[in-house]
């Protein structure tokens, strides 16, 4: 479970190549999925990006999975 410390963008999770509970820079990005610039406008989604303080490994989320 993520704790929340005093920094509002930092957030306490597990890491996997840490092993550990370490603290993450979290934010939302809007990204976009198709290679075709044609159609680029309606293929972005937004992904929660954590990446982890201590080793600066990077995950990144899908939040809209339906």
């Amino acid at each position: 479970m993520a704790t929340q410390p005093s920094d509002p963008d930092s957030v306490q999770e597990n890491c996997a190549d840490c092993g550990g509970e370490t603290l993450h820079d979290v934010r939302v990005e809007i990204r976009t999925e198709s290679d075709q610039q044609e159609n680029s406008e309606f293929s972005r989604e937004p992904y929660r990006v954590s990446v982890c303080q201590t080793c600066g490994s990077e995950t990144a989320t899908r939040m809209n999975n339906a």
